[in-house]
């Protein structure tokens, strides 16, 4: 999707947003700081990006990537805004009645009538055609 011509690119992106650059040919994903960092631009450069946190409000976190010709002349920008949603699966986890967002025994499980931790049923018959 770069312009042509262009032999290198820039990341930015908002305090919630994570880069990682994988070039081709390197083992090793680097990490895109907050700053301008240019990357030359091979085929199978991969730029990957996640948030870490929920959003706030919608489209609060962008990654602007600038494309640059020989010579390190601007090209183009292109942008995206990010809204990350927050999932969470609440459960009885002590199993005492009571669905708690933040019960410390959700992340693990323990057998028997002393025992915590969540008991899920899955139906995964077919209930209509």
């Amino acid at each position: 999707a770069a312009p042509a011509g262009a032999v290198s690119f820039g990341v930015k992106h908002t305090e919630g947003v994570s880069v990682e650059v994988a070039c081709q040919g390197q083992g090793e994903v680097g990490s895109a700081p907050s700053s301008w960092t240019r990357w030359p631009l091979d085929e199978g450069t991969v730029l990957r990006f996640s948030m870490s946190r929920a959003s706030t409000e919608v489209n609060d976190n962008k990654v602007t990537v600038s494309f640059y010709a020989e010579g390190g002349q601007p090209i183009n920008q292109a942008g995206v805004f990010l809204t990350g949603i927050g999932i969470s699966l609440d459960v009885d986890a002590d199993r005492d009645g009571v669905v708690e967002k933040n019960n410390p025994n959700k992340a693990s499980w323990t057998w028997g009538p002393e025992g915590h931790g969540a008991i899920l049923l899955v139906s995964c018959d077919k209930e209509s055609p």
